[in-house]
């Protein structure tokens, strides 16, 4: 009965594993629907920010206001990488990584110099481990990350950009359309380009000046868009790592039927022997 001991050992293994992946699916799941929440309630403001500064934009004001200032020569980029702290969540960091050499590639294939700024210890593990040199890390940021959070990512970069020092800043993110569907994606930050018109322009009675309107709303609007980065890609974890769960859920439950149907199998086998056995020694005895 060494194999149907050996088989009991492994059926109670694998209970256990789905009583741990069953509950990570749970969690998974209850902080999904809270960093999904944070997503919906970040769009109106990003919506809203985005249409103000569409209709205060104007060629002339664009020539006073450094974070408008559309370099010919992208010569010095940095580029922002969100990824998660912890794994367990399926490809989803892999996605990230990918999409972020890929950004990374074309730009340097241009001859441009690429300062990369990494979030989420498992984007900062892969670009150490590939030996390449990174500008900054942050592994402090939660899964709830807030507006301070996003400040402290584009402020300095930010400067960099207003110097002159950079050309160009750009964010690698997971963009969350649902809980199934999360690609990365990555999004140019600077220099601000102004969101198209959609319908009629609206007119304003500006107090105070446009100019000082749009001195405060520049830096609020790159900072928000790194902010709605970090909430998505907060939401995509969540949601990459519930699916994970689930689907590991799932396969230790078809492994526990199989092997409960093998062990059956050999718990039969092992009767029917014997009771052959105590057939065969009483017909011995007649």
């Amino acid at each position: 009965m060494a194999k149907g001991r050996e088989l009991k050992g492994r059926i109670k293994s694998i209970e256990n594993t789905r009583k741990i992946t069953r509950t990570m699916e749970m969690v998974a799941t209850s902080k999904m629907k809270r960093a999904q929440d944070r997503v919906v309630a970040a769009r109106p403001y990003a919506a809203a920010l985005a249409d103000v500064i569409s209709s205060l934009y104007s060629s002339d004001l664009a020539e006073r206001f450094p974070l408008l200032r559309q370099p010919n020569e992208i010569k010095r980029a940095a580029v922002i990488v969100l990824t998660s702290n912890r794994g367990q969540a399926g490809a989803f960091n892999a996605n990230l990584v990918k999409e972020a050499r890929a950004l990374i590639k074309s730009l340097e294939d241009k001859g441009t110099q690429v300062d990369v700024h990494v979030v989420g210890r498992k984007g900062v593990g892969y670009f150490k481990y590939v030996g390449r040199a990174l500008a900054s890390t942050r592994i402090d940021i939660t899964d709830r990350p807030t507006a301070d959070n996003a400040a402290e990512l584009t402020d300095g970069v930010m400067q960099q950009f207003v110097a002159g020092t950079l050309d160009a800043v750009y964010v690698v993110y997971a963009k969350f359309h649902s809980a199934l569907s999360t690609p990365p994606a990555s999004e140019q930050v600077l220099p601000v380009r102004p969101p198209a018109q959609t319908g009629t322009r609206k007119d304003y009675l500006l107090f105070p000046s446009a100019d000082v309107l749009l001195t405060e709303l520049l830096p609020l609007y790159v900072r928000n868009t790194v902010y709605r980065a970090l909430v998505e890609t907060a939401a995509g974890e969540q949601g990459a790592r519930r699916t994970a769960m689930k689907n590991a859920t799932d396969n230790a439950g078809e492994i526990l039927n199989l092997l409960r149907r093998t062990y059956n199998r050999a718990r039969q086998a092992q009767i029917t022997q014997e009771i052959a056995e105590i057939v065969g020694g009483a017909a011995a005895l007649e």
